[in-house]
């Protein structure tokens, strides 16, 4: 598993981030941050583009060392300086209220520990901030929702995906409150293209 882990399951990541439906909703979390900004899994670095000189410091959370390589040469690129961590979403190596806003695009469905990723975010932002997210989760269709829940299993262990997730009960249950929030299908299968898209600050 150390070469699939290591090399394959990040290559294929990268692959599937990089498809036209996806490119046409990724600006609308990170082209809103601003300030110090924390991402949750940036991947090979994609948002990177959509951030705005609105962001005065970039921290760029991403545990895999292939797909951070990836997004240390575009970093350069930004116009803020942009700190690449090494570390998941459950340990964050952040002070207590140190960020303005958290952005995370189609990252909480790989989160080992959902909730201790997200109680992770909630301590470092700061009482003011906010949380961009942009994710795929649980149909409320019965249909669809139990073909998420039979393929599960699989896509967890082919690409780290949990695709049944209810994002925004887990949101909620970490101490955030919506401001904004789109429930809706996006473009694709089914059973992956039910997404939550919006904004949320502390509760």
């Amino acid at each position: 598993m150390g070469l699939y882990q290591n090399r394959v399951l990040p290559w294929l990541i990268d692959r599937g981030m990089r498809n036209r439906i996806m490119a046409s909703y990724r600006p609308r979390a990170p082209g809103r941050a601003a300030g110090r900004v924390l991402e949750l899994g940036i991947g090979a670095g994609l948002n990177l583009p959509f951030y705005t000189p609105a962001v005065t410091h970039l921290f760029a959370l991403e545990p895999s060392d292939s797909l951070r390589d990836k997004a240390a040469t575009l970093a350069p690129l930004a116009p803020f300086p942009v700190s690449l961590i090494g570390a998941g979403a459950e340990a964050i190596p952040l002070e207590n209220a140190s960020v303005d806003t958290v952005v995370t695009t189609w990252t909480l469905c790989s989160i080992p520990d959902l909730a201790a990723g997200l109680a992770e975010a909630r301590r470092v932002l700061k009482p003011d901030g906010r949380l961009l997210f942009l994710e795929h989760g649980r149909s409320p269709d019965a249909g669809v929702a139990q073909r998420q829940d039979r393929l599960a299993p699989v896509l967890h262990l082919l690409a780290g995906c949990h695709p049944n997730r209810r994002i925004d009960q887990a949101i909620e249950a970490a101490g955030f409150r919506f401001t904004a929030i789109e429930r809706t299908y996006i473009e694709g299968p089914r059973f992956l293209a039910y997404h939550f898209m919006g904004e949320a600050c502390l509760a």
